[in-house]
């Protein structure tokens, strides 16, 4: 299946969005389209698994009997539903009673009930107190089904709703369930809302392409990964993980071969988007830990441990942090054992803290990939410092630049910084991709080869001509004084052709005689006609 055919019910989702939102801003009518989408998933994957146990004992409906099968098995069998229900949280790790499952919602909105709205507070209120084992209180805190953006009162916001879900339904019933299906088309409904949602697309969103480069490379063997990829990733953590679609690419490049995903989001609506993201791709309750609150005051309970040997420890860190984000840190931080030794990062710009706190919880043969502003590159005061005790203690690895216009929410190009807390090469490997995209209506984009370029070079620390290059500690440290700009290293300008003197000459030579020929010409013209001649 091309990536085309997995984003169509992704584009038939977004239309329906854009017909049906109205006078609602994008980031509104969001959080009802993904919830939709949220809902119909798991409830497919509920039935399926309920279908799949109750086998022969699965009721067999009239083609116009519009219920659900299991609401007919529920009524049928009271006596039995709590022994099932036990046994499917042990299955499936969840339960949703028959009344709030997608097919009967969307048939309430279909014969436009009255009671449709009600029916979904108590469903989405059952979702996130009792479905699951663990608690997801708060899962869908952002929608306010009583919001007048839907509707003055209750008959209008009911019947909004009933022909949102009416026309969701519709779009859905083109396609197949395919649960790979619905995770790509919230991963594709992600990107269109935050395409539009400018600056504030860069609390939730990194595009597929990057995300790519970053899984790509924390997948690779840590001291050779031209070695290749890593038996097993046990602990992956994202300490700004948006909308999750950063941990979700890494695992989909390990496949079966990684523990837990950990991440953190201080955005509540991103936060709930995260959890959604997870279990609609799959990810079971178990296999993922989504906290919400601030990497910077290092507010998580299981990071707070300072005792070095019991620490938690990561085999791989990604993240994407908002850049140059202004803060404002106690005096007391600076013995936080984050940041001791290295300094704390200026209140004009937290890249190096955000940085520092991710690098902290590295496992000793782990790897860090970073996206970052150019700036943590070059700028001076305790930014040199930190980057320049990182250079020392043989933390950089590897200094990636990537084009401009890459997010929906900077125009600016950014930077991977790999790190390593023990690595094999001494020298830092830097790769100039400023140039290797292409243009889009609305951003620049990378395209596969250009994804795999970037990686290979990583992988096999190649060297190209104005693409990469391995540059020694001494030269960047005596030549650059600790100065990271890639340009220093990697330039890209083409340069010009030498020009031949004589060759030149001799096309002057030529271009004189051509000019004689016509003045001549020209002249025997004016003779005929008795006029003046030219001198």
């Amino acid at each position: 299946m091309t990536n085309n055919d997995n984003n169509k019910l992704g584009k038939v989702l977004w239309n329906i969005a854009n017909e049906l939102r109205g006078s609602m801003n994008a980031d509104d009518f969001r959080d009802y389209m993904l919830s939709f989408l949220f809902l119909r998933y798991i409830s497919d994957n509920y039935e399926e698994a309920a279908k799949k146990e109750l086998g022969s004992d699965w009721p067999e409906l009239e083609e116009d009997d519009r219920r659900s099968p299991l609401s007919v098995w529920y009524e049928k069998n009271k006596e039995d539903v709590e022994e099932f229900e036990k046994h499917m949280r042990r299955k499936v790790h969840y339960v949703i009673k028959p009344e709030y499952l997608w097919n009967s919602i969307a048939e309430m909105a279909r014969i436009q009930n009255n009671d449709l709205l009600k029916t979904l507070e108590r469903g989405f209120n059952f979702i996130e107190n009792e479905s699951f084992s663990r608690n997801y209180k708060g899962l869908f805190s952002e929608i306010n089904l009583n919001s007048e953006k839907l509707g003055k009162n209750y008959e209008e916001r009911n019947k909004r709703l009933c022909a949102i879900i009416q026309k969701i339904s519709e779009g859905f019933s083109e396609f197949p369930k395919d649960r790979d299906l619905l995770g790509d088309a919230y991963e594709y409904l992600i990107g269109q809302f935050a395409a539009g949602s400018g600056k504030n697309a860069g609390e939730f969103y990194t595009p597929q392409q990057i995300s790519s480069i970053l899984s790509g490379i924390v997948s690779l063997d840590s001291q050779d990964p031209s070695t290749g990829r890593r038996a097993k990733l046990n602990k992956v953590l994202d300490f700004a993980c948006g909308s999750g679609s950063l941990l979700l690419n890494v695992r989909k490049h390990m496949g079966k071969n990684v523990g837990k995903l950990y991440g953190q989001e201080k955005n509540i609506t991103t936060y709930n988007l995260a959890r959604m993201n997870m279990l609609l791709h799959g990810v079971k309750d178990t296999e993922f830990e989504i906290f919400h609150g601030d990497s910077l005051t290092n507010d998580w309970d299981i990071l707070r441990e300072e005792n070095p040997a019991k620490k938690m420890e990561f085999d791989a860190v990604v993240a994407n942090p908002p850049f140059s984000y202004r803060w404002n840190p106690p005096e007391s931080l600076k013995d936080d054992f984050r940041f001791k030794g290295y300094g704390l990062a200026p209140k004009s710009a937290a890249d190096f803290a955000f940085l520092l706190h991710g690098f902290h919880f590295l496992a000793k043969d782990g790897t860090m990939a970073i996206i970052l502003p150019h700036g943590v590159l070059f700028r001076g005061g305790v930014e040199k410092k930190i980057r320049k005790k990182l250079l020392l203690d043989g933390n950089i690895d590897t200094v990636i630049g990537l084009p401009p216009k890459l997010f929906y929410s900077t125009g600016i190009p950014v930077c991977i910084l790999v790190l390593k807390k023990c690595k094999k090469f001494d020298d830092v490997l830097f790769i100039n991709a400023s140039e290797h995209f292409e243009k889009a209506k609305r951003q620049n984009v990378l395209l596969p080869e250009h994804v795999k370029k970037i990686v290979e070079t990583y992988q096999y620390r190649k060297e190209e001509k104005r693409f990469s290059r391995r540059v020694s500690l001494d030269e960047i440290k005596e030549e650059h004084d600790f100065n990271l700009n890639i340009s220093r290293y990697v330039s890209t300008a083409k340069p010009e052709e030498p020009v031949d003197i004589y060759k030149v000459n001799e096309e002057l030579k030529e271009i004189e005689k051509k000019l004689k020929h016509a003045k001549e010409k020209h002249n025997k013209f004016l003779e005929e006609l008795r006029l003046k001649l030219l001198p």
